[in-house]
């Protein structure tokens, strides 16, 4: 009988993406529905922030609770980080790092404890036409990021900026819209650095992938500021293009944006933002609060600012350290009270943002429907607002037209 393997993804959409390449290879096993009915326990691991390191480390705990006899094994960027550290504790059983992935069914047959970490100039060669248990398809199109922001460490756990070969990324594209898929989220870990080594370019990429037949939305995962340019900018009122960009701003105020060590400014965020938004598009962002050096004076000017900006959604982060980053070593340091303060402060403003950005934009609603739980079916619009629907038909993974959607503060609802 085939031993099963449970995969736990932590973090991002490009480790989600990373899972699905492991899957694929499975050629000698079988997937676990559970942790408990598995042989083998493969954690894709996060460790962009101290809370993510503390997931992964207390989820392998659980996993030692529930199913003693399952070897856990660590992948993704906590591989890089704390894997000898949690196999040398005997917390694992193996770590292997991004480079390895790909030889998951060989990595599996290994008897003896292993530290298998590669290299950080890999780039995946697999193609994979099944999104396991997915409405939406996210594509890999890089790895790596040429950025070296002072708070972040994923650069020295996933390497510098390299792109996969074009030709790859539109036959991931290919085989998946045959298989049904309809929205592609491209991602990467610097998205918008894609085909800088290669002469091309991520709104090249995006126009090639239009012509597939079959592609009906295409969403980005995260860009940088300074990577919109005029051509990426001629996109936006293409109907293939979802009507939401996340751009990573971290902050508003200059004087923290250099303490980043950052390439963008708020008088040139604020004249993007606002190109955009006359497009008709929601606006998403980054953004850390307690970063060492955040005073009082600085966070009143920045949450001002941050007020002014046509924002709808946002990825807030309380600062942690990450260790040997240049932002580890100041010392300004924010009380964790106050930061978690300011967190709820800039959280309540987006959300109080996005309420009124749905009461103007609930008209004909494009609806991708993802999930489906006692009669209620849930699912995102063109502008990354998720929708609550209640029908009579089963409408599960498919695309839908809601004429009018019911705006309220915790979200959209309509009837279908």
């Amino acid at each position: 009988m085939s031993k099963k393997v449970f995969f736990k993804t932590f973090g991002c959409r490009t480790n989600q993406f990373d899972t699905q390449i492991m899957i694929s290879k499975l050629k000698d096993y079988k997937l676990a529905a559970s942790e408990e009915e598995a042989d083998f326990v493969v954690v894709n691991s996060c460790t962009v922030t101290n809370g993510a390191d503390s997931s992964v480390r207390g989820y392998i705990n659980r996993v030692e609770r529930k199913n003693s006899g399952a070897k856990v094994l660590i992948a993704g960027c906590g591989a890089h980080s704390k894997g000898k550290e949690l196999l040398d504790k005997g917390k694992v059983f193996g770590v292997f790092g991004h480079s390895e992935k790909e030889k998951i069914n060989t990595i599996l047959k290994q008897e003896r404890p292993f530290y298998q970490i590669g290299d950080l100039n890999h780039i995946d060669s697999t193609v994979v036409s099944e999104f396991v248990g997915k409405s939406r398809a996210f594509i890999k199109v890089q790895e790596g990021c040429d950025f070296r922001c002072s708070y972040c460490i994923i650069p020295y756990v996933r390497g510098n900026a390299r792109s996969l070969p074009i030709n790859q990324v539109l036959e991931q594209i290919k085989k998946l819209a045959a298989n049904g898929f309809g929205e592609f989220i491209l991602t990467g870990t610097n998205v918008g650095s894609y085909g800088k080594d290669m002469g091309l370019s991520i709104a090249k990429l995006i126009k090639e992938i239009s012509k597939i037949r079959g592609v009906r939305r295409i969403r980005i995962g995260s860009l940088e500021p300074i990577q919109i340019d005029d051509e990426f900018l001629e996109l936006l009122n293409e109907p293939f293009m979802a009507k939401h960009l996340h751009i990573a701003l971290q902050h508003t105020s200059d004087k923290m944006l250099m303490y980043m060590n950052r390439r963008n400014s708020y008088k040139s965020d604020l004249a993007l933002f606002e190109k955009i938004a006359g497009f008709g598009y929601a606006l998403g962002t980054d953004f850390i609060v307690g970063h060492p050096g955040e005073s009082e004076e600085i966070w009143q000017e920045a949450i001002s600012r941050v007020k002014e900006l046509p924002l709808t959604h946002i990825h807030a982060f309380t600062y942690s350290p990450r260790d040997n980053t240049p932002s580890a070593k100041q010392k300004v340091l924010i009380n964790g009270k106050i930061s978690k303060a300011r967190h709820r402060e800039l959280t309540a403003l987006i959300k109080e943002k996005n309420y009124q950005f749905r009461l103007k934009n609930s008209n004909n609603l494009t609806v991708l429907i993802e999930s489906k739980k006692d009669g209620i079916f849930r699912g995102y619009d063109q502008f990354y607002n998720q929708i609550t629907v209640k029908s009579n038909k089963d409408i599960e993974h498919s695309w839908i037209l809601i004429d009018k959607a019911e705006a309220k503060a915790e979200g959209n609802y309509a009837v279908y």
